[in-house]
């Protein structure tokens, strides 16, 4: 049940299509909001039930990846202190998508669960990838274009009423993650460079055009960089605890590059840029944004 206290409190909603993803991509930043009060809301699409065991030092044998992804996205969710919500779609995989996965779906079908959590949990704030998915996994390109047209969708009434009165969310922001000025910043910074991946890191680098949309907003966020690591090694299935994530360690990334980044895609309030801060223009005891 929701109370009056909740009403006066920040709420940040992420979208995400995988288990895992949530704490790869604005996690810091969420455990940030969390620990100063706010409330946040992880919605992950699909289960990533045809994910594979991507770590090399865990057991091998048949898993269910469907519980098991659950399992480990619950574990993760508490260490950052957030919530999280499925949506129950079925993971497409990479390769070929079976009719009736998440990526298959029409728009209407995945938007429609959306705007139920989004007029449920009311965020102030909605956090998406950008139109490239972030890579080119079809679950991330059609969560893009699902978390898109819930945030307009959610604040019309004339949309999906069986879903609630409409909320008008005041601001989405797309993850804005590899840069070159942060992956230059990183490489500065780090002490001993495994040859391998600081060769990977350098040819993105060199790679001409970055595909990245421009940083509006950085929000400080280093303090929570060991959580952000903590909850990506719950993913254990997903992680290799010797891979990429764990090159930078925490530390190195505080002082080389202490903000997660983003790019303001939509705004409803003024703002000036550039932001350090999800929640700028949103008054702290923001009044509901109910429609009709």
């Amino acid at each position: 049940m929701r109370t009056n206290d909740d009403d006066n409190r920040f709420r940040l909603m992420a979208v995400h299509a995988h288990p895992d993803d949530e704490s790869s991509k604005g996690a810091a930043a969420m455990a940030k909001y969390a620990a100063d009060g706010a409330q946040v809301l992880v919605v992950t699409c699909t289960g990533g039930e045809q994910g594979d065991v991507l770590n090399p030092e865990m057991a091998p044998g048949q898993h269910d990846m469907g519980s098991l992804r659950r399992a480990e996205l619950a574990r993760a969710c508490e260490l950052l202190g957030v919530r999280h919500q499925l949506l129950g779609f079925a993971d497409s995989g990479l390769a070929e998508q079976a009719d009736g996965c998440f990526a298959r779906q029409p728009l209407d079908v995945v938007t429609a669960p959306l705007v139920r959590v989004m007029r449920e949990f009311r965020p102030h704030v909605v956090l998406a990838y950008d139109r490239t998915g972030g890579y080119p996994h079809p679950d991330h390109v059609m969560c893009h274009r699902a978390a898109v047209e819930a945030f307009d969708a959610a604040g019309d009434p004339d949309l999906f009423p069986e879903h609630g009165p409409a909320w008008l969310a005041s601001k989405l922001y797309f993850h804005v993650g590899l840069h070159p000025a942060r992956l230059a910043a990183l490489l500065d910074a780090a002490v001993e460079r495994p040859p391998s991946w600081a060769g990977e890191v350098e040819t993105l680098l060199a790679h001409d055009p970055w595909p990245t949309l421009p940083v509006t907003t950085r929000v400080p966020c280093g303090e929570h960089f060991a959580t952000k690591e903590r909850a990506l090694r719950a993913h254990q299935s997903q992680i290799d605890p010797r891979g990429f994530w764990f090159v930078f360690p925490a530390d190195v990334q505080r002082a080389a590059w202490p903000t997660e980044d983003f790019h303001l895609a939509r705004t409803r309030v003024h703002t000036e840029l550039p932001e350090n801060d999800l929640f700028a223009g949103i008054a702290e005891t923001a009044p509901l944004r109910l429609v009709g």
